[in-house]
């Protein structure tokens, strides 16, 4: 018997789905509907989900409760959408030191996840059953903007990848959603090989994986003469998307590629559509601000660091959650239809920020990108900023990379910094991943002022 993408999305998974009394088809078949809702009708949609989480955090949250309490808010300081500023912001800090999960709820029979983010060290996030579904519900939609659909393969670029290993498992990847993975933390010749071998077996419509790391695929591809990884569609996630691997990317496969934002403790934030003119923000699951450092909101077009609440997770609630990244917020409208707002991108995480000795923030993708962008030779390179007079730069260097280079990039990087700034080039390899396998390109280890 051929198992086809056909009977994988209209016979086996709702099987499988209805025998397990999963929810996940109802859930993603009424946010096919909604999210041509206008931005008004989500936007009250929104509203009521975060006044339902309000009155549920008052009497069933004691970390909520003893906060709001300490910041002089009562149950009625929530009015109405813009009250939500008058709320503290929750940082990773208090979630690593406070038991957030809210009565009624036990640990251990909830879903467990780690996530260790810049810093290294870990987050334990929980949420329900229903939480997660719902999860998956959305992250489905968003997948079918890209051009993949329900029940075609999937190759995933991924690090330290969770590979069918029980039965139940290998039936699941079998009958549901085939997948493949090439691992992160070990893009070599011998592996990009292997997966190519794997990917004509069951020839995926979707890739899916980090930016950099479907960029080094790329060039992988190239050097190796692999022809046979052709994807209908591309999705990256999980870091910063710089524009010339953007642009390789696409070269390569002949696909545009669709960018997504999210992160564990919340899950997908933003995600670009066809039309791939900025990222809709996921406002019937979550509620997004855009604050700037003065504490005010960002009009459209300005900087602002990320401020989540997730509006469907009451066993570990984020209220006003500081993700630590940075963002564009816009007011523009799609035309693609839909009515959920867009953000124009994700500028970086905070910690990707360098400082100069003004106290300036200088976006460290900016500088990345203009560096390779303008000096011939360079194929990857990394900032590290270890103290404010002091800045080394990890080159892998590429034809027609010469001395001349490492003089251009030191005089373009004092002019942003100035000439008292000690720029130090080291040449290397390849830069490596972190324990995550995601690539990390600007380190900021200065404390802002």
């Amino acid at each position: 018997m051929i198992i086809t993408p056909f009977l994988r999305k209209n016979l086996f998974e709702p099987l499988i789905l209805f025998k397990s009394r999963s929810p996940r088809l109802h859930y993603w078949r009424k946010l096919e509907k909604t999210q041509y809702y206008s931005r008004m009708r989500l936007e009250e949609i929104q509203w009521q989900r975060l006044e339902r989480l309000w009155r549920f955090l008052w009497e069933n949250n004691d970390f909520y409760r003893n906060k709001f309490l300490e910041a002089g808010l009562t149950e009625k300081s929530l009015q109405g959408p813009d009250d939500i500023t008058k709320l503290p912001i929750l940082t990773k800090e208090e979630v690593r030191n406070n038991n957030l999960i809210s009565k009624g709820f036990q640990k251990g029979k909830l879903l467990h996840f780690k996530t260790g983010g810049s810093t290294g060290k870990a987050l334990d996030i929980f949420l329900t059953e229903e939480c997660s579904e719902i999860r998956h519900a959305y992250t489905r939609r968003h997948d079918r903007w890209a051009g993949w659909e329900p029940g075609e393969p999937v190759g995933a670029v991924w690090g330290n990848p969770k590979r069918p290993i029980t039965f139940k498992q290998k039936i699941f990847n079998m009958l549901v959603q085939p997948k493949i993975f090439l691992d992160t933390m070990n893009i070599t010749d011998e592996a990009v090989l292997e997966f190519a071998r794997e990917w004509q077996s069951i020839k995926p419509s979707l890739l899916f994986g980090h930016a950099h790391s479907v960029f080094i695929l790329c060039r992988k591809i190239k050097k190796l003469g692999i022809t046979s990884i052709r994807p209908n569609a591309i999705i990256s996630s999980s870091m910063m998307l710089i524009p010339h691997e953007r642009s390789a990317i696409e070269q390569t496969f002949g696909v545009k590629v669709t960018d997504r934002y999210g992160c564990e403790e919340v899950g997908l934030i933003a995600s670009e559509c066809e039309r791939h003119k900025g990222m809709h923000l996921n406002i019937e699951h979550l509620f997004i601000e855009f604050i700037k450092d003065d504490g005010t909101p960002a009009n459209s077009g300005e900087y602002g660091r990320v401020i989540v609440t997730d509006l469907i997770n009451f066993a570990m609630p984020f209220i006003r959650y500081q993700i630590e990244d940075v963002g564009i917020p816009s007011e523009r409208t799609c035309a693609c239809g839909r009515g959920l707002p867009l953000m124009e991108k994700v500028v970086g995480r905070t910690a990707d920020f360098l400082v100069k000795k003004d106290g300036t923030m200088v976006a460290g993708i900016s500088l990345i990108e203009n560096s390779l962008t303008r000096y011939r030779g360079i194929d990857q390179m990394q900032i590290i900023q270890g103290c404010l007079d002091e800045i080394k730069l990890n080159i892998v260097p590429g034809r027609g990379y010469s001395a001349v280079t490492d003089q251009a990039v030191i005089r373009y990087f004092k002019q942003v910094f100035g000439d008292e700034i000690n720029i130090t080039i080291r040449k290397v390899s390849k830069i490596k991943p972190e324990r995550s396998g995601k690539y990390r390109f600007s380190i900021c280890k200065v404390q802002a002022f």
